[in-house]
Order: structure tokens, then sequence, then C-alpha cells
């Protein structure tokens, strides 16, 4: 089964609030423990990512074949991945 809009949603709001209590990748998982999460470095990655944010970039995962793969269709997403872009401090300041 696929992310609905409202996951999406979700999914979104917490990526982009910068004050995350927690990793944000534990809290994706907290809140949705039927995707697979997993995260990397952004250049491990050559695909383009479902969404972009200040630290993240958001790839969706399709584990409904016997291949995991890299997909834009939310409704075939099992999982996602949190692919962190390395953000220079000197931008932040």
């Amino acid at each position: 089964m696929g992310l609905i809009e409202e996951e999406l949603i979700e999914i979104e709001r917490l990526l982009s609030h910068d004050g995350v209590e927690m990793s944000p990748l534990i809290e994706l998982r907290l809140h949705f423990p039927q995707l697979a999460c997993v995260c990397c470095d952004a250049s491990d990655i050559a695909d383009q990512p479902f969404r972009q944010f200040a630290r993240f970039d958001l790839h969706l995962l399709d584990g409904s074949d016997h291949c995991v793969q890299i997909t834009t269709d939310p409704t075939r997403a099992t999982g996602i991945v949190l692919a962190r872009r390395n953000v220079e401090r000197s931008a932040l300041s």
C-alpha cells in the first residue's frame, strides 16, 4: 500500500520543521511504522528527489517487486529515503 496525500503532508511537515526535537528519521519511524525509513548522504543517490527540504532530499522507495527501487509515484511507495545534504555552517548563520 502506498502513501496517501495526508501522509505526504505529514511527512513534509515533519521534514520542513527545523526545530524537530528528535532526529527526523526517528520522528518518521514513530509516525509511520509501516514504512521502511532509511537515511544516507545525498551524494549516494543519483535520482532526482521527490521533494527537497533545507537539510534533506526525500526519495520514495518502491519495494513491491523483487528489487527495491526509487519511485516518484507515492501510490507505490513502501518506504522513504532521507538523503542528508551537506549544508555549510556559514549558510545557516
